[in-house]
């Protein structure tokens, strides 16, 4: 079932959509007296109209996986929307990113890892299509779902395993948890547990590449932040005043709403005036997308121009990706609350399973081929398990280590040394 929106059709200048629900058809509570501006005000996201996605129709219905195969039936690789590489590039990260979750499934029920774990499944299709696009400078700033944001950014399988394990091998050596991932090498400025916490940090860094290009005179910088979040952010203080700073200092960001529907038990439809958040957009001077979030081609599109127009200096973009995740809010949710029938009806629309459907039908690669990648990804994961499994803990004196401003942590004694040092610290009998 293909969602109702504007995801593929972009013009120089706004023009109305139909009058359908730009949302989903799963969510029939929507419908919009009239037609709404897809831009609002501001007709400046310059994204390119392409044949791929017969923008000659003006009915202004998304196009999916699905619909571009049974329309297109592409014959060669010039009317492909992606190429063999590419396609197998953004089938590996989703497989990887859902075989990795289900793995910590398997491992939390087990008592390997503690505390909340909450699980990417079903929205392969936003971190994929947006952060395959990434150059290593780049960065991106996550929320507590942020396990397969780091996957997708280059962090080895192994290290986010250990710092899920709480193990010195991890990214964060065992100190940031399921919650907080962290790579300095990679760029993944952290995972963020309360909600709207991680937008300001984004914003700041989307401020220092326009500082690092405009102030320092480094004209080769041409870094952009992407910052991910939940639908229910958007009603988060933090959000519209970074939106609007964002605008003002025309920062190379992309805010990245990943709308799942609901926020733990409390739907979406309940908990906002708007619940159309691609319409807070043009409200700040940016543009607003919507895009279907559960097929990667759709949301590869719109990320390339969005990622595209702040490098080009153009300012930020606000782009609502509508996603669904297949399992409970965290693995402590029995996930009691949904609508069984609205579960079964996502569960038809599984990204991976789109997009290996295209794959084939555009004979990009072979059955065998795209087993040999599952099995490839099987081996990864089970690698990441045993490596985090045989990795140590952590030294009871790198407790309060990065607590504090001192690097140790826990201050310098009369001696010089480290207080933490303290073999009687270790013991947990040091006087201070």
């Amino acid at each position: 079932m293909a969602f109702s929106t504007a995801t593929a059709y972009f013009a120089p200048q706004p023009f109305p959509l139909n009058t359908a629900s730009p949302r989903s058809h799963d969510n029939p509570l929507i419908t919009p007296a009239s037609a709404s501006p897809f831009f609002g005000s501001t007709p400046k996201l310059r994204l390119s109209p392409s044949p791929k996605f017969n923008l000659h129709r003006r009915s202004g219905s998304g196009v999916s996986v699905s619909q571009v195969v049974k329309e297109k039936k592409p014959k060669s690789t010039r009317s492909l929307l992606i190429t063999k590489d590419e396609g197998l590039e953004l089938y590996e990260d989703m497989v990887l990113g859902r075989a990795f979750e289900d793995m910590c499934a398997q491992m939390y029920y087990r008592g390997k890892m503690f505390g909340f774990v909450h699980l990417y499944n079903g929205q392969e299709a936003v971190s994929t299509g947006f952060i395959k696009l990434l150059k290593q400078q780049d960065s991106v700033v996550s929320t507590y779902r942020d396990h397969v944001h780091a996957l997708s950014k280059g962090v080895p399988a192994r290290a986010v395993m250990s710092e899920l394990f709480g193990k010195t091998t991890g990214c964060c050596r065992g100190q940031g948890g399921s919650m907080h991932m962290f790579s300095r090498e990679h760029n993944v400025l952290g995972g963020f547990a309360f909600i709207g916490e991680g937008i300001p940090v984004a914003t700041g860094a989307a401020f220092t590449s326009k500082y690092t290009r405009e102030v320092l005179k480094e004209v080769d910088c041409d870094h952009v932040t992407l910052a991910f979040f939940g639908d229910g952010t958007c009603n988060n203080g933090q959000f519209f005043e970074c939106l609007n700073m964002a605008a003002l200092w025309k920062l190379p960001i992309v805010f990245v709403v990943e709308n799942n529907l609901w926020a733990i038990g409390m739907s979406h439809l309940r908990s906002t005036s708007d619940p159309q958040i691609y319409n807070k957009g043009p409200a700040f001077g940016m543009p607003g997308i919507h895009v279907d979030g559960m097929d990667v081609l759709k949301v590869r599109e719109v990320a390339k121009e969005a990622i595209a127009r702040a490098r080009r200096g153009e300012g930020p973009t606000l782009v609502e990706c509508e996603t669904y995740r297949f399992r409970g809010h965290s693995l402590a949710d029995p996930d009691e609350l949904r609508d069984p029938a609205e579960k079964e009806r996502y569960a038809a629309r599984d990204p991976i399973k789109a997009l290996k459907k295209y794959i084939i039908e555009s004979n990009l690669a072979s059955e065998a081929e795209l087993k040999a990648i599952d099995k490839k990804i099987d081996e990864v994961v089970e690698d990441a398990v045993e490596f985090a499994d045989e990795s140590p803990v952590p030294p009871r004196s790198q407790l309060l280590e990065n607590v504090f401003a001192d690097p140790k942590g826990f201050g310098i004694g009369p001696d010089g040394r480290y207080r933490c040092a303290d073999p009687k610290f270790t013991e947990g009998t040091a006087h201070v």
